[in-house]
């Protein structure tokens, strides 16, 4: 680790050394200001376990999205796919799409789409399918919700690997649902990012794993990211104090779907380097053009109103949040339900990654992910 002079992160090891808990025995901070570095490595993988190292191993969850959108770009560039095309060509399963009359419609209660579903709306996680909180607490639950968490396509709640089953089954239970907005209409959460994940996988002919190792992960040196975890330096998941998820479970054996929104494991160096990229425009892995709408707000205030999951002042590029009011305007990032986030500041080149391992049950929980980002943005002014 590095300290500029005159820049104290006095304010990050605090917070790190006060987060450590029973349900949060350890947790790795990064933060990045220009060529300078600071981690901390706090506590251990397990209660009771090793200790937690910088290259500690964390299931990463939601921000496996920003990379599998990044690697989409590639394949535009290539003229693998374009942006407004209907997604037919590749993933036939969708044609002649139904949707919901009213989003807590019987399953039957159902239009015509008004268009195809395109890939702009799948990388602008507007296809029609997705999460708002209404899904989760509607009483009685729409029907779709019911459906959806009744089958194997872990649409819902968090990742879990040994659920899916593979990328064809997978699309084609998905397949026969009916979307809950037209295409285009509404951002709608999480689904889209799976969704992105087959269509990429198609468009490539190759598997999503494959696809991500040689566009994305190979060319930046991210050589801890991938579907699976080495048990020795993943750290345990918790919830509600209880262990959720073992070094040597769901993440110990390559998965039969490949989650393009969730499934993916990394370490606070890799997420910096696809950051970087990212500042870089691009760095010659991913396009700069396609790098500046990425990272930049691509819905409508019609399309990300009512979703619940956007804050007031946050909107969405491809796979990733986009900050579009306030100090913080033209910052990017996400966060991963498992406990893991990522903020990227172009305006202060600023990047910081705070891992932990319990999961994001309640906005409390955000809040040691706040206050790392804040004490960042105090020490480089």
């Amino acid at each position: 680790m590095t300290t500029a002079p005159g820049t104290s992160w006095q304010g990050l090891g605090d917070l790190a050394a006060g987060a450590l808990a029973d349900d949060l025995p350890g947790l790795v901070v990064l933060a990045a200001h220009g060529g300078e570095v600071h981690v901390e490595a706090r506590g251990t993988l397990a209660l009771g376990g090793a200790p937690v190292a910088r290259d500690s191993l964390f299931r990463i969850a939601s921000l496996t999205k920003p990379i599998v959108a990044a690697a989409v770009g590639t394949l535009l560039a290539d003229g693998l796919l374009s942006l407004d095309e209907p997604v037919d060509r590749l993933l036939p399963e969708l044609a002649d799409r139904r949707v919901l009359r009213r989003p807590d419609a019987a399953l039957d209660d159902t239009v015509p789409a008004h268009r195809p579903i395109s890939v702009r709306d799948v990388l602008t996680y507007t296809c029609g399918w997705g999460q708002s909180v209404e899904l989760f607490t509607a009483d009685p639950p729409w029907p779709i919700a019911t459906a959806m968490g009744a089958g194997r396509l872990n649409t819902m709640g968090p990742p879990r690997p040994d659920v899916p089953p593979e990328p064809d089954a997978w699309l084609a239970e998905l397949a026969e649902l009916p979307l809950i907005a037209q295409p285009g209409e509404r951002w709608l959460y999480n689904t889209s990012g799976q969704l992105l994940g087959v269509l990429a996988a198609r468009a490539a002919d190759e598997p999503l794993p494959d696809l991500l190792r040689s566009r994305i992960l190979a060319p930046l040196g991210m050589t801890d990211t991938a579907f699976t975890g080495d048990p020795a330096r993943l750290a345990t998941a918790y919830e509600a104090g209880a262990v959720w998820d073992a070094p040597d479970g769901r993440w110990s054996a390559p998965p039969r779907f490949p989650d393009g929104a969730a499934g993916l494991v990394s370490s606070a160096d890799d997420l910096l380097a696809f950051a970087r990229m990212l500042l870089d425009d691009g760095a010659g892995v991913v396009p700069p053009e396609y790098v500046a709408a990425m990272t930049a707000d691509q819905l409508t205030p019609a399309q990300r109103a009512g979703s619940g999951f956007l804050d007031d002042g946050t909107s969405w590029g491809y796979g990733v949040s986009v900050t579009i009011t306030g100090q913080r305007a033209g910052a990017f990032g996400w966060a991963g339900g498992l406990g893991t986030t990522w903020h990227v500041d172009p305006a202060r080149d600023l990047v910081v990654v705070t891992l932990t391992q319990r999961l994001l049950a309640s906005p409390d929980d955000f809040a040691l992910h706040a206050a790392v980002v804040d004490a960042a943005d105090a020490a480089v002014g």
